[in-house]
């Protein structure tokens, strides 16, 4: 198991710019997610890992060695990919250990270690059917064992679960992240999907344009991103307009958004008189009976959800709220609400990006 450094890593097709100075690092035995919609240089920069493509600048360590030099077929990393890429006429047993052939191992540790892997990823018993006799589920697990098997230094995920449907996601989601932990493997993961991102990752890197726009834990990027990008990509979000009054302590203000004032945490520096931008999520906001200070607004729109409803709220500036309520709450369309703001959770953000 392997520790991994990229660093300022670059990589142009002609006048596109895929990977622009893109840096970060994944301690051993963790795994590291690159999340961000098409186009945002996820795939190129796991690509380069593996060596498949050559980066135009940067580096890449393996335990603090450059590999860059390596061939993909000599890094001895495990790549799932997103179309399984299982051999239609091997069976599972013979999928899995594909690997293993060109590996110094005799057929008795050949056979051990394909059953011990097929038995992590709950697949015993199938060692003898064809791809085409498994669900997408277990193909994709198949894949996930072969990766498995050689004992990588490094395991790379490549939207592994995309083509699966919602149910399966979840279970092959959960069985990734117990593998993972189980092997101590470090894996670097690329998705679009925050919730995945989200519930199987130590550290997560935002990416945009083909830059990092935020590397730090799910908690973190959750609750303290660093510009409205990275909240809009990691979870329902609300943004109210606010103006910066001044700093009361280092890393807390006072904002005011109409007639309501807060005082909210934000990385800052914000400089008083200035705009910024409130971060506030749906479980940070709850309407309450009328209470001087708070947000005032018109309900628009009521779903109900069976556990919760979601409802929206127009605040008088025109911008707009979603947050949840009690199933057995009445809201009338058009009623006016008082919104009370839990300022413990909610975070302050520069308009602009730095």
């Amino acid at each position: 198991m392997s520790s991994v450094e990229i660093s300022a890593l670059r990589k142009r097709y002609g006048e596109a710019v895929a990977l622009d100075e893109v840096s970060l690092t994944a301690q051993q035995g963790e795994l590291v997610t690159l999340l961000g919609p098409s186009g945002c240089g996820k795939t190129t920069a796991l690509r380069c890992i593996a060596g498949f493509i050559a980066p135009d600048g940067g580096d890449i360590l393996a335990d603090g060695v450059s590999i860059l030099a390596t061939p993909s077929s000599k890094r001895d990393f495990g790549v799932v990919f997103q179309n399984y890429a299982l051999f239609p006429h091997l069976s599972v047993a013979e999928n899995v250990g594909y690997g293993l052939l060109f590996r110094k191992c005799s057929k008795d540790e050949r056979e051990r270690r394909v059953a011990e892997v097929l038995d992590q990823v709950q697949l015993g018993g199938l060692e003898h059917r064809l791809p085409r006799e498994l669900s997408g589920g277990q193909q994709q697990r198949v894949a996930l064992a072969r990766a498995l098997v050689i004992q990588p230094r490094l395991l790379l995920l490549d939207e592994p679960l995309a083509n699966l449907d919602a149910r399966l996601r979840d279970d092959v989601r959960w069985l990734i992240r117990d593998v993972q932990q189980a092997s101590r493997t470090t894996a670097f993961y690329v998705t679009h999907d925050q919730a995945e991102a989200m519930a199987i990752s130590d550290k997560i890197a935002v990416m945009k344009n083909g830059r990092v726009a935020q590397f730090a834990s799910p908690r973190e990027i959750y609750q303290r991103p660093v510009e409205r990008y990275v909240a809009s990509f990691t979870g329902e979000a609300n943004f109210l307009g606010v103006q910066v009054e001044r700093e009361l302590c280092p890393g807390r203000f006072r904002v005011r958004a109409g007639s309501a004032a807060f005082d909210v945490k934000g990385a800052g520096p914000f400089t008083p008189g200035t705009k910024a931008v409130l971060l506030a999520r749906p479980e940070s906001l709850a309407i309450a009976g009328v209470v001087a200070g708070q947000l005032q607004g018109r309900v628009t729109k009521s779903v109900f959800l069976g556990a919760v409803q979601h409802c929206e709220v127009v605040l008088p500036d025109g911008a707009s709220v979603r947050l949840g309520v009690p199933p057995d709450r009445s809201l009338p369309p058009d009623g006016t609400v008082t919104i009370k703001l839990d300022v413990e959770r909610a975070w302050l953000m520069p308009e602009v990006a730095a």
